[in-house]
């Protein structure tokens, strides 16, 4: 099922989502060094001739040079796309890259998008039949049944390489990894449970096939589709899909079916299950209304008739999401480990199993604190999470253990411990705690002041954060201008957001009472204060949120970092025994570096210096990394000497007698930190691996840094973070776009979630 939920938004602003910057949602990028003549002559010609000498000889060994085995097509025809139906292969093409972002987003694997124009399956078979050659795997998708099912059946056939149909066997998997908990919690056996599935599509099918390859008995399945309940004997309306899932029984109805039932399955239609036909069920019915955007029936409508049921769902917004994400990424992750020549039933069963018994699992805090505080397994809590980082170590392991056993893996894994820690590292952690912070801020929503709300970037932002529950966004700016822009932006009630226009504002006489004696021996007369708050939209801002009018604030658009900065430090303060200074994430493909501090101190002194590092480091955990800290210098212990070495060797002495839980080094040049063989080359230092946090002398050094590495190595950048403030603040730099401004928004609002 789709990540379906409550979450609103313009059609303006999904094409604009899918057009701003670089147009769609996937790139591709070398792997290799391509910078000089010796690296493009071994790129291609003629170093390229000893791989492809040594591929012919060897057709194995294209796992070995090329990118064969971590590549999957994500193919479609268009013939049914999401609850759209069938629009043809060109419109299908933003859900399948969409598809390939989620490959690489959960399990590191890298993804093309294929649209196919043709509806005939003889066609389709042979144009992906001749594709096996340049993929690791086939990952079907939007393929109307029944042809799907030749599809799919005939590529398994003739092709050596993984293929599934997601559609089908994705939502089987999540789908029957619920059914085992649900069994569980109500003490049920699956050999003798009764189960009516409702639909006779693709992924009801395979839902079907599923669960009796788990156990559940052949007859105690029936399944119902437009016409009725299908019955050896049904004299019309049966294919030989179909057909194979007939059973001998006088029941003709769903409501019929459903008498006594213990279990429904539904992937059919919104509304297809009628409250009243609960009464009937077993006790402690399972119900599991799939259907795509809106449920058969939904959680509320159940539990009012059958309050002992347990339901799932294909929406984040109830409890027990049926999501594909939970699956096919990793079900892929494992067969091309093991170069799988397919994905069988046992290694479907082997995902459902895997995925059921981590939901078991003591939920671990961060994911805890990101879904509710009380998440755990239960009767609300059948399937993991979708973001919890153990389905990586744990499905892909599963899967290719069960490659194995069934003969179809052709490069067995020897030590399953050292898989799962390859695993573990193959994916960077910024980006999952990221998203429980967001979680997070979503189950404890908070009021969010943006400043400059009649800039479009901050507003997008702004609507962005209401629209996806993360709480209230409070805007500040001209009450007429603000709302012609979120007309503009396609908000069909501008008038449904909180405004504050400092013109007319009631808060305005508090913000001169509270200020006033604040500046006034800074050269402000009492006049000056009520100017600055009437025309600053920063200092305005910060007033709103020291008078508790928001819990957050964004700002820094329209003005450069230091001036915003001036203007929110008219109004608050540094945190008691705090450091305000900035911090730049810097988020590659597979490691995290964050640089401090990059905004507020010109030349910090040694104790600077030091809180800066600690507070950096433990930002670092925040955001799930083990913080390895190395004061970066132009010197390397001592070599070159110079006079602004003693600033760092100062900061080094506090945190020695301070005793740190976190590694830390200095001073050393940027290459001695992170470079594994130039670190060799001392052996005395106090870091065990490359450093990870960057604490630089000078803001004058680390701003440049920070902005070359954003510019010319192409990271995704974060921040600067705004550290140590009384009130949660973050400042944009004038280059943020709409993304980066939410991003700080919910940063900010997660200091204040608990």
């Amino acid at each position: 099922m789709s990540d379906e939920s409550n979450v609103r938004f313009t059609e303006r602003e999904a094409l604009f989502y899918h057009s701003t910057g670089r147009a769609g949602k996937i790139e591709i990028i070398a792997s290799k060094p391509m910078a000089t003549q010796r690296d493009l002559s071994l790129a291609y010609s003629p170093g390229v001739a000893v791989p492809v000498q040594a591929i012919a000889d060897n057709p194995a060994t294209a796992y070995d040079y090329t990118a064969k085995g971590n590549l999957v097509a994500v193919i479609s025809n268009g013939t049914a796309i999401l609850g759209m139906g069938n629009l043809g292969a060109l419109a299908s093409k933003p859900v399948m890259e969409g598809k390939s972002v989620l490959f690489k987003r959960f399990a590191d694997v890298d993804s093309i998008d294929i649209e196919l124009s043709s509806e005939d399956p003889e066609a389709l078979i042979e144009a992906i039949a001749m594709m096996e050659p340049s993929f690791g795997g086939i990952n079907l998708e939007d393929i109307k049944a029944p042809e799907c099912f030749v599809i799919e059946q005939a590529l398994r056939e003739r092709m050596k390489i993984p293929v599934m149909h997601d559609d089908q066997h994705g939502t089987a998997i999540i789908a029957a990894a619920g059914l085992i908990n649900a069994c569980l919690l109500t003490g049920r056996e699956l050999k003798d449970i009764k189960v009516v599935v409702n639909g006779a599509g693709a992924s009801a099918l395979a839902c079907t096939s599923l669960i009796k390859s788990l156990g559940v008995p052949h007859d105690n399945v029936i399944v119902c589709d437009r016409s009725g309940v299908i019955y050896h004997g049904r004299p019309k309306g049966l294919d030989q899909w179909k057909s194979a899932h007939a059973v001998n029984t006088e029941k003709r109805t769903l409501e019929e079916a459903l008498v006594g039932a213990d279990v429904f399955l539904g992937l059919s239609a919104a509304g297809a299950l009628p409250a009243p036909y609960l009464r009937s069920m077993a006790a402690d019915p399972i119900i599991f209304a799939m259907a795509n955007p809106d449920p058969e029936i939904t959680p509320p409508d159940a539990k009012a008739i059958r309050p002992d049921c347990i339901i799932a769902t294909g929406r984040s917004d109830y409890p027990n999401q049926v999501n594909n994400v939970l699956g096919f990424p990793f079900i892929f992750r494992g067969a091309l480990d093991v170069r799988a020549t397919a994905i069988n039933e046992e290694m479907k069963v082997a995902a459902a199993h895997a995925i059921a018994e981590l939901a078991r699992q003591q939920v671990p805090e961060e994911v805890a604190a990101a879904y509710g505080k009380n998440q755990q397994f239960g009767r609300d809590y059948i399937i993991p999470a979708p973001f919890d980082p153990r389905l990586m170590e744990i499905v892909p392991s599963a899967v290719a253990k069960a490659a194995m056993d069934t003969g179809v893996a052709q490069k067995p894994i020897e030590d399953f411990d050292a898989y799962r820690h390859q695993l573990k590292a193959r994916l960077n952690p910024t980006t999952s705690v990221l998203t429980q912070v967001y979680a997070e801020v979503k189950e404890n929503p908070k009021r969010v002041i943006f400043a400059e709300a009649e800039d479009e970037v901050i507003l997008r932002a702004a609507i962005q954060f209401r629209d996806f529950g993360y709480g209230t966004p409070v805007l500040v700016g001209r009450t007429a201008a603000v709302k012609h822009k979120l007309s503009e932006l396609g908000v069909g009630n501008p008038d449904s957001y909180e405004i504050h226009n400092a013109a007319d504002s009631a808060h305005v006489e508090d913000m001169v009472a509270l200020l006033y004696p604040r500046l006034q021996r800074r050269g402000y007369m009492e006049r000056d204060v009520r100017r600055m708050v009437n025309h600053d939209r920063n200092a305005f801002a910060a007033a709103l949120l020291k008078l508790g009018v928001g819990d957050a604030m964004v700002t820094g658009i329209t003005r450069p970092y230091a001036q915003s900065m001036r203007d929110v430090r008219h109004v608050l303060d540094a945190a008691p025994g705090r450091l305000p200074f900035g911090v730049h994430v810097m988020v590659a493909k597979d490691k995290t570096v964050f640089l401090a501090d990059t905004t507020c101190h010109e030349r910090p002194s040694s104790e600077e210096l030091a809180v800066i590092a600690k507070e950096t480091a433990a930002f670092a955990r925040r955001l799930g990394h083990e913080p390895r800290v190395a004061f970066v210098s132009y010197s390397t212990f001592g070599n070159p000497t110079g006079k602004w070495l003693e600033p760092i060797r100062g900061a080094i002495g506090i945190l020695d007698q301070e005793k740190q839980t976190f590694e830390y080094e200095g001073e050393m040049a940027p290459d001695a930190a992170l470079n594994p063989a130039i670190m060799q080359r001392y052996p005395f230092s106090r870091l065990t691996a490359p450093a990870n946090v960057l604490i630089f002398p000078g803001l004058q050094s680390a701003n440049i840094a920070a902005k070359l590495l954003k510019e010319l190595g192409g990271n995704a950048t974060i921040g600067p973070v705004l550290m140590g403030m009384e009130k949660p603040v973050q400042i944009v730099p004038m280059t943020a776009i709409a993304p980066d401004v939410l991003t700080l928004a919910l940063l900010a609002a997660s200091e204040v979630a608990g």
